[in-house]
């Protein structure tokens, strides 16, 4: 009984033992990957620093200051709310025909929304063309599967340490390109002053960046990448098997061209097929999915509310900042974020493990809210000086371990998969999740925040509504053990 009782104090103070040398990275493919992370994050980080001030400018708030949060936040679920219906099945169908050609789609909804989103006038213009946006974009889920096809559990967090510099790319140049363009015949006359088109559509001119941007990831996507599927299901066979019930698995053909991961793939795993959805729904899968949820609900509510923080009036709970000023503090946070992780992230992964990096990212969401009226009440009192920055650059910092969560929820995610060939719908039914959590948040946060400001009611409403997810987020994270590897030795 001693025995017994040693055998499992040891096992919970001490990591399995993992296999000393790690895989080399496949860096012949694995910097395409990094490239594709930039497209998403530059589309949004774009439109966030002009977004209220387009809201303003097309009237449909008729004046109401206090309407312009309302509409941001169904402008921002509106890309949600379509990604949730089709993400899942874009998720599946890549590992049926290949991750390959759903992000080639991806990316193409990606630059045809930006220029559709520059050329509307119209409010309703601009919701359906995030919904297009949200309805073929499956780029960052079928980029993690592929991530997690092309590494083994001795070389993926090595993996993430590289994945912040695209994103701090991303994060940095999008707010600057949307905060410093937008109505470009007003900022810069004498540049475009004589441009009747950009005077016409002020909005025009950073989407359109973007939108270009997007267009070189499609080039370099068809003409370098590897398929990372190892057998794949003709598309005419899946459509067959969905119209007439015919089985399209025992079409699955070997890929030629195909990576196949050295560490961990062998025989039985890639003739592995994909399992259905009711097979993947075990216990593990949908704690890291609730944990996934919650956590990006957080993080998507924050960062909803934050440009709408600065842009709202002092006198009614905000900073009276523009949108140059937006976008800087912006692009300032995305590079702290992609410094931060690339710096510490390896360093603090093999120190304290995903789970630990995981409860703390979400548990600092709780100050990063409180920060919220104290910086409002400082900037009453004593106006925009050093203490109201100082409390800013605070918040901004808070923000980075949250968002170090990511990449450990991603090795949960590939920990709890059934099996390899069905790590893209595992991924997908985490996405689906994480989506139905973002059309929440961001509407939700930014409607609460409007109706806060009201005559009337409660100011302080926003901010416990963003505490109460705050702690929701902590209370699913104790659903995951202290490292993924622990999931993935008792498989």
């Amino acid at each position: 009984m001693m025995m017994q009782q040693d055998d499992e104090e040891t096992s919970l103070l001490q990591r399995p033992e993992r296999p000393t040398a790690k895989t080399p990275l496949p860096w012949d493919q694995f910097w395409i990957l990094l490239f594709l992370e930039m497209p998403d994050p530059v589309s949004s980080y774009t439109l966030a620093p002009f977004v209220p001030q387009l809201i303003r400018d097309i009237g449909v708030t008729h004046g109401d200051e206090s309407q312009v949060g309302h509409y941001v936040g169904i402008l921002q679920s509106s890309y949600y709310a379509a990604h949730t219906l089709t993400i899942f099945h874009w998720s599946q169908l890549s590992d049926h025909i290949g991750r390959k050609p759903v992000i080639l789609t991806a990316l193409s909804a990606i630059s045809i929304s930006m220029f559709s989103f520059g050329l509307s006038k119209t409010f309703f213009a601009l919701v359906v063309s995030r919904v297009v946006c949200g309805a073929f974009d499956a780029s960052n889920s079928v980029i993690k599967s592929m991530l997690m096809d092309i590494t083994d559990v001795t070389n993926m967090p090595l993996a993430f340490n590289y994945i912040p510099i695209p994103w701090m790319i991303a994060t940095t140049i999008g707010p600057l390109i949307g905060g410093s363009l937008s109505r470009p015949a007003d900022r810069f006359p004498d540049i475009f002053g004589r441009s009747e088109l950009l005077k016409t559509y002020p909005y025009l001119l950073p989407c359109s960046i973007s939108a270009f941007f997007t267009s070189i990831a499609w080039l370099v996507t068809h003409v370098r990448l590897k398929e990372s599927v190892s057998t794949r299901t003709p598309l005419l066979e899946l459509i067959k098997g969905a119209f007439f019930g015919q089985s399209y698995l025992k079409s699955r053909q070997p890929s030629s061209n195909v990576i196949v991961d050295p560490g961990e793939a062998n025989a039985g795993e890639v003739q592995s097929k994909p399992l259905p959805l009711r097979a993947l729904l075990t216990p593990r899968v949908l704690s890291v999915t609730a944990s996934y949820a919650t956590t990006g609900m957080l993080q998507l509510s924050l960062s909803s509310v934050l440009p709408i923080f600065y842009a709202t009036p002092i006198e009614l709970g905000g900073l009276s900042f523009d949108p140059p000023r937006i976008g800087t503090l912006l692009a300032a946070q995305g590079a702290a974020h992609g410094v931060f992780q690339l710096l510490f992230y390896a360093r603090l992964h093999d120190r304290f493990g995903a789970g630990a990096i995981h409860m703390t990212g979400v548990s600092s969401g709780i100050p990063t809210v409180i920060l919220f009226p104290v910086i409002n009440a400082l900037a009453r009192v004593y106006g925009i000086g050093m203490m109201v920055w100082l409390c800013v650059a605070v918040q901004l910092a808070l923000t980075t371990s949250l968002i170090m969560c990511y990449p450990c929820i991603t090795l949960f995610i590939r920990a709890a998969a059934p099996n390899r060939a069905s790590v893209g719908a595992t991924n997908g039914i985490a996405q689906v999740a994480v989506a139905v959590a973002r059309i929440i948040g961001p509407a939700s946060a930014a409607s609460v925040f409007s109706y806060s400001m009201e005559a009337g009611h409660d100011a302080w409403l926003i901010y416990y509504f963003l505490i109460t997810i705050a702690f929701l987020a902590v209370g699913t994270s104790l659903l995951l053990p202290r490292d993924p590897s622990v999931w993935e030795d008792s498989q």
